[in-house]
């Protein structure tokens, strides 16, 4: 589609396939075609890239691979999300559960973390493990959320964009950043605010909730006026609203029921719902969350008639326990039909 008038700039084209040739005669032609213009293109200097590696936005991809290669059946993209979460715990956190913001080539950079990279990088963790059922990523997630409230509250709730002790510290004592407005990505504030919330619903602490509802101060006073500028903390709001649901999924390691309840949960639509997975038992404990065990969410959940179950609660107060995939798609809003 090479035009006289151009697709692109200055009457030039941006040259593209308007349809599929690749399953057609024309196919063996167009691989030539494209060869021969990667060559040519390979003679010219390339654009400069971009290669440092954020934290906030590595953490949103973790939680996208690790979802979509659940829902599609994609152990690929799964694998790539874990490998990704390792990457940031490996090279971006550091003693205390103290993130950096940005690293390139395996060494991380100079720059603390700010609250997006705490509320993200947590916010993909739990994702991971809703989908993989490893203890380990909602461990490292709570980490990371207790030095959100200990380092980025302040005395109302309220959440500040860098921590009480980074370096620009002294210099921002009368006023630090705050901004909660969203835009392509969330705030800080909302993206902690969805991770502390996540947080506990899978564990059960009170205290979590508290702070992502008291961090949602700002969404509640200015949305009406400005939904655009606050589309992820509606979410929240949302999810709050409905509970969040939450997904207890218990059964052997290895079953194909369990399999299949535990991905009609990741289906589900409802608002926020969170996702646990294991083998009956779980852990209680005054410090949830942070330990070795399995998520608090599991503790008490057994199979029911010596088969997998799912549970659905909301404030850790389930329905029946069902080992029915229809009869689950229901509570949490998933199609079936998707899932053969």
């Amino acid at each position: 589609q090479v035009s006289r008038h151009g697709s692109f700039e200055h009457g030039t084209s941006t040259l593209r396939l308007a349809r599929d040739v690749w399953a057609s005669a024309e196919a063996e032609r167009w691989r030539r075609v494209r060869a021969a213009l990667l060559a040519a293109r390979a003679r010219r200097p390339g654009p400069g890239r971009d290669d440092k590696v954020v934290a906030a936005w590595n953490g949103l991809a973790i939680a996208a691979l690790a979802e979509t290669g659940a829902l599609l059946g994609r152990p690929d993209l799964v694998d790539a999300a874990a490998r990704c979460a390792a990457l940031l715990v490996s090279v971006h956190v550091t003693e205390g559960a103290r993130l950096r913001r940005v690293s390139r080539d395996g060494v991380a950079g100079d720059p603390h973390g700010v609250l997006e990279d705490y509320g993200d990088v947590a916010e993909g963790l739990l994702a991971l493990h809703a989908v993989t059922g490893r203890p380990v990523w909602l461990h490292r997630a709570g980490a990371l959320l207790e030095t959100v409230l200990a380092h980025f509250r302040d005395a109302d709730g309220a959440f500040h964009d860098t921590a009480d002790d980074a370096t620009d510290a002294p210099l921002l004592a009368v006023r630090r950043p705050q901004d909660p407005t969203d835009n392509a990505y969330p705030s800080g504030t909302t993206a902690a605010a969805g991770a502390l919330l996540g947080f506990a619903a899978v564990t059960g602490s009170a205290r979590h909730r508290e702070a992502a509802v008291a961090a949602l101060g700002a969404v509640r006073q200015h949305a009406g006026s400005a939904p655009r500028a606050f589309g992820w903390g509606l979410a929240v709001i949302q999810a709050l609203l409905d509970g969040p649901r939450e997904v207890a999924v218990v059964g052997p390691d290895g079953d194909p029921l369990r399999e299949r309840l535990h991905r009609v949960s990741l289906a589900g639509t409802a608002p926020g719902l969170v996702v646990a997975v294991g083998t009956s038992g779980g852990a209680d404990g005054d410090d949830p969350g942070t330990g070795d065990g399995p998520a608090p969410l599991l503790a008490g959940r057994g199979l029911v008639a010596g088969r997998a179950a799912a549970y659905v609660c909301r404030g850790f107060a389930c329905t029946l326990p069902t080992s029915s995939a229809e009869r689950l798609a229901l509570d949490v809003g998933a199609r079936v039909d998707l899932l053969a």
